[in-house]
């Protein structure tokens, strides 16, 4: 079957069908080539590059124009896929004119097909405004990790009654306000199933149990290339890290052993047509006369400089 470009309406046609959708992070050309030639719906350029990619020691430092950078590389690997932006802290929070604006940059600069931001019910009004410009928006409720701090710290949302129903009454109002889909972080399975069966539009779970109607993983975990910790809800597919660390210290070795490159990695030229190169001794130049100067004159008078 011919593969399409994948839009919010087949999102919602997968969902109605009972088919779940599958979403990862990326946060550069090569890495995004690879997910969308693995036939993923959606591609998250999140804010988590601040962490897996940049080295900051959380999600709040990075920076509109970091996005931006990120989110066009992406771009340039993605045929297929759903790509969507996630709008960093305080690109959002100050005013509706400014989140507007910062989520029109991801579609006109960066060529992204919707953008994320976090938060509930204070957030319904922001997504309203920025899906009134015509720029589709992905919520995300439960832990929000620009705000961890408010909310105790990387903990799971929604374990008690009163905050559970504020979880629901939150993607009840995101929906309404617009939003294409929602992602749930860190909810209790039943809570999150009972989230989605609520919605016409997709939720998307990480750490939200097999009830949401699709997953999304950083790809960076997924792969084991992420070393400084591992979420519960994280399951690694394939340890790279200690594979590209091994390669990258044989390859150290074998330079120093001068092992690498051998004949098979090394280009030749006739003996011939090497030995017809002169090469001029150190310290032996051919005497070519006299070299002229700038201040050097036809009568060769020095004038001024």
């Amino acid at each position: 079957m011919e593969r399409k470009k994948v839009t919010p309406q087949a999102l919602l046609a997968k969902k109605k069908e009972g088919k779940k959708i599958t979403m990862l992070t990326a946060y550069d050309f090569a890495l995004a080539s690879f997910i969308d030639q693995s036939g993923i719906d959606m591609i998250l350029v999140g804010d988590s590059l601040g962490m897996v990619v940049l080295g900051y020691d959380s999600t709040v430092p990075v920076t509109m124009d970091e996005m931006i950078h990120h989110c066009k590389a992406v771009r340039r690997g993605v045929q297929y896929a759903f790509i969507v932006g996630d709008m960093p802290f305080m690109s959002y929070n100050i005013s509706r004119e400014e989140a507007i604006r910062n989520a029109g940059r991801f579609i006109k600069e960066a060529g992204c097909d919707a953008v994320k931001l976090e938060g509930g019910l204070e957030a319904a009004e922001t997504v309203r405004a920025i899906v009134s410009a015509g720029i589709p928006v992905m919520a995300h409720i439960g832990l929000t990790p620009q705000t961890a701090g408010q909310l105790g710290g990387f903990k799971v949302q929604g374990k008690d009654a009163v905050s559970a129903r504020r979880l629901l009454d939150s993607a009840l109002a995101l929906e309404e306000a617009g939003a294409c889909s929602i992602v749930m972080e860190c909810i209790p399975d039943k809570l999150a199933g009972l989230i989605s069966k609520s919605l016409r539009i997709p939720t998307i779970g990480i750490g939200a149990g097999p009830e949401c109607d699709g997953q999304v993983l950083v790809t960076n975990d997924l792969l084991g290339l992420f070393e400084r910790f591992t979420p519960k809800f994280v399951k690694q597919y394939i340890k790279l890290f200690p594979i590209i660390k091994e390669a990258v210290q044989a390859y150290k070795k074998e330079v120093e052993a001068v092992k690498f490159p051998s004949s098979e990695h090394t280009f030749v030229m006739e003996a011939k047509e090497l030995s017809g190169i002169r090469v001029k001794k150190k310290g032996k130049l051919k005497n070519d006369g006299p070299v002229k100067s700038r201040h050097s004159r036809a009568g060769g008078n020095p004038g001024p400089a």
